[in-house]
């Protein structure tokens, strides 16, 4: 499994993909079953590697390095260290001599994969470095193994994958794993179930999860499906089966899925290049333009990177059409097919690329809901599925929550997460777990109705689930789907963020199980993966492990955030503040108008807006934090050390968008 460590900031999600997991041999050109490049420690601890990086063998360790040469991954092993803050000290002095940043947090999570212990720390930098330096322990017996990153975040993020395939691959001599392959899966009865639901109960206490819903079945049979919670914090109208949660990205599956039925139809076919099927259709490299299929649209191996805050920042002013202009001065940052980069205004481009094949006189916006509702919500019986804000709010649904500045979920504004309706075919379908699992039940089907009649060709459909591009060492992205093999079973699913709900599904091609989880807090994502671990456990008399994972990701979650925020000074300081211009504008970006109440400094951007706190930054640059919920964790930074502020920058690990005073 993937082991990822993020901050949930609720617009300002940070993710750090780390660490541990899998078995190897010896040199890096030695090769397990699958042909793959392996590593190995002084010690006998194994790691995979991905092609085309090197290693060089250390007494205690060695150094792992990127294809460009800019990511170096530090491997050190300390002997009879007294704790893992004494092992990361050895660790980074070996490494790093004089190394002397700050800790922003470190967490301790119990071992796996033959480990004992886990330990994750994060270090302070500046703004303007624009790097990740970060730390990771796997401790066995009087053998700690240190795992260290001091690396440009650019780089981090474009090659993720493959630091994850190493962190995950990473196991002790000599261990076995525990596989589900080898056993027989277990009929779910009364009292599992009920298992499974004190479970859930349990779950969104320990998360601060105010509502949830989940549903279980197999093939077509429901096995239990029910609510847990209120829909809103404070209030006392409970979560059902068919209370309406905002899906996210469980929207792109469903936008894959129109796509199917559109090349079952001859419309198009998945190799068909995108240019063909709309001839408007351009990336900011004419070379990958022409390059793109309609498979790739929504296969995250464009190389086409993560690039969010435009459609984030201009959703008031940008209408579909204009996303796509957005869409034509994006650049990729690695090759073609090379690695997994997820990309929403991509994926948005597929469903309004196809809705407008079948409404071709019709805006996109409009003809992508149409066409959604009559193409797929309809003929599933996903009555109570939309892409209508406002039919949501006149029936059941779930408010969203996120984290104020004490880490506790409050309610936050219903129509921020308005900001998803330029781009809403990679995220913005609101439906309820009964709804959903119409869907994922058709999945389990190969394409069948439940009444036996066929709703989408089965080639087309399970073409979907081809493996495309990898995301870590036994997990793939298809065409708008994951694929994990979960200690030896496949699973297909897909997760979904957006402000205030989190969620995620499941089904096992093998047997048929299959499951929906959806929250209404940020916190979530710890309930909705430890939902389809806790239940393949049960499964398949599995160790249980699910609960613990749960628990030390909260921990995790909370001490990330609070040595995150422990420098941020609430109210903002008057000095800097004073200097701020009232009004800043980016090309890209749009305006931040600044206004002051009370206390509080407000920034306000086009269709949201935030208090925001002050920090100062190892370099002596002052940074403007958003803090509200929901809102929290966009970094508004000044490059300057002088005091004047006639900039301000703000970055994601591979853009920099400056805004210039307007005086």
């Amino acid at each position: 499994m993937i082991r990822a460590y993020l901050c949930v900031v609720g617009l300002g999600l940070l993710w750090i993909s780390a660490c541990a997991e899998q078995p190897v041999e010896t040199e890096t050109t030695a090769a397990v079953e699958a042909g793959e490049p392996t590593a190995t420690l002084p010690s006998g601890t194994t790691m995979t590697i991905a092609e085309g990086w090197t290693t060089t063998a250390l007494d205690d360790g060695l150094t792992l390095e990127g294809p460009e040469r800019k990511l170096k991954i530090e491997f050190v092993e300390i002997y009879d260290a007294e704790n893992a803050a004494e092992a990361l000290a050895s660790a980074w002095s070996r490494r790093f001599p004089g190394f002397d940043r700050e800790l922003v947090a470190s967490a301790d999570e119990p071992g796996r994969e033959g480990w004992d212990a886990y330990t994750d720390a994060t270090y302070k930098t500046s703004p303007e470095e624009n790097r990740l330096v970060y730390a990771h322990t796997a401790q066995k017996d009087s053998l700690t193994v240190v795992y260290l990153l001091d690396v440009p975040l650019g780089d981090f993020q474009r090659r993720s994958s493959e630091v994850s395939l190493v962190g995950a691959s990473l196991r002790p001599a000599g261990y076995e794993r525990e596989m589900y392959t080898a056993k027989t899966p277990r009929p779910l009865d009364e009292q599992m179930l009920a298992e499974i639901t004190a479970f859930m109960e349990r779950a969104a206490e320990v998360a601060d999860v105010p509502g949830l819903a989940f549903i279980l079945f197999e093939n077509d049979k429901v096995l239990v499906e029910t609510g847990i919670g209120v829909r809103e914090r404070g209030g006392d109208e409970p979560v059902t089966a068919d209370t309406l949660f905002l899906i996210a990205s469980n929207s792109k599956p469903l936008t894959t899925l129109l796509m199917a039925k559109l090349e079952a139809e001859g419309r198009f076919q998945w190799d068909t290049p995108v240019t063909e099927v709309y001839p408007d259709f351009r990336l900011g490299d004419p070379e990958i333009t022409g390059q793109v299929l309609m498979k790739h649209l929504v296969c995250a191996c464009t190389g086409l990177p993560r690039q969010d805050l435009e459609w984030l920042f201009t959703f008031q002013d940008f209408s579909p059409e204009e996303q796509f202009e957005i869409l034509a001065t994006m650049q990729p940052t690695t090759e073609f097919g090379e690695l997994f980069q997820y990309s929403n205004p991509l994926a948005s481009a597929a469903g309004f690329i196809a809705a407008n094949l079948v409404l071709p006189d019709e805006r996109l916006g409009p003809a992508f809901d149409q066409t959604m509702q009559e193409m797929v919500f309809d003929p599933l019986g996903m009555n109570r599925t939309t892409l209508s804000f406002e039919e949501v709010l006149a029936t059941d649904h779930a408010k969203p929550h996120s984290f104020d500045m004490e880490l506790v979920n409050r309610p936050v504004d219903f129509d921020l997460n308005r900001i998803i309706l330029p781009v809403r075919p990679a995220g913005g379908v609101w439906s309820s777990v009964r709804d959903y699992a119409h869907y994922v039940q058709m999945e389990i089907a190969n394409g069948l109705l439940p009444d036996g009649s066929r709703y989408v060709d089965e080639e087309a459909l399970l073409k979907r689930r081809e493996v495309q591009v990898r995301v870590s060492e036994e997990a793939w992205y298809g065409i708008g789907l994951f694929l994990e093999d979960i200690k030896g079973i496949r699973v297909i699913g897909h997760g979904g963020s957006m402000i205030g709900y989190k969620s995620d599904f499941f089904f096992v091609p093998e047997t048929g199980l299959g499951g929906v989880v959806l929250t209404n807090a940020d916190t979530g994502y710890t309930v909705s993966n430890a939902f389809i671990h806790r239940v393949l456990e049960i499964v398949y008399d599995g160790q249980p492990e699910a609960e613990e994972d749960l628990e030390a990701a909260m921990n995790s979650n909370y001490e990330f955030n609070r040595g995150e925020q422990k420098d941020w000074i609430v109210p903002s300081e008057a000095g800097p503040v004073g200097r701020l211009a009232d009004l800043y504008r980016s090309p890209v970006l749009g305006d931040i108008t600044i206004s002051r109440a009370g206390e509080d400094v407000v920034f306000q951007f086009g269709g949201w807006k935030s208090r925001v706190a002050t920090k100062r930054n190892p370099d002596e640059t002052t940074s403007f934090i958003t803090t509200d919920p929901g809102t929290r964790g966009f970094e508004f930074a000044s490059p300057k050390t002088d005091g004047s502020y006639e900039q301000l920058t703000l970055r994601d690990p591979q853009h920099v968008y400056p805004f210039d005073a307007v005086q």
